[in-house]
């Protein structure tokens, strides 16, 4: 693991990751719920509004690219959004939906 990495490294590292079917940020969607960094190991818990999201893959890979390019272990952890937080989500995405992945 990169010397000195901290919390504020990661998430500065993913605060640009954009949704690839939504123009916001994960971040903005809620999505990106935790981020820790743990026994030389990053830890970043992604959201997602409802299970079996057919994009998982492309936003997890997503998530880990910044971070990998930071020369740091990433493990990637699922939640599945609250009903508060998915009403939050699906708002934002309705409004930003810019279609096809």
């Amino acid at each position: 693991m990169a010397k000195n990495i901290s919390e504020q490294d990661i998430r500065k590292a993913v605060a640009e990751v954009r949704h690839p079917a939504i123009d916001s940020t994960l971040v903005d969607l809620g999505m990106i719920s935790d981020v820790a960094v743990k026994n030389n190991k990053v830890i970043v818990t992604i959201a997602f509004p409802v299970p079996n999201v057919p994009i998982r893959g492309r936003i997890i890979d997503s998530v880990r690219k910044p971070i990998a390019d930071l020369g740091v272990e990433c493990e990637i952890r699922e939640i599945i959004m609250d009903e508060q937080e998915r009403g939050i989500f699906l708002d934002k995405e309705q409004k930003n939906w810019k279609g096809n992945t």
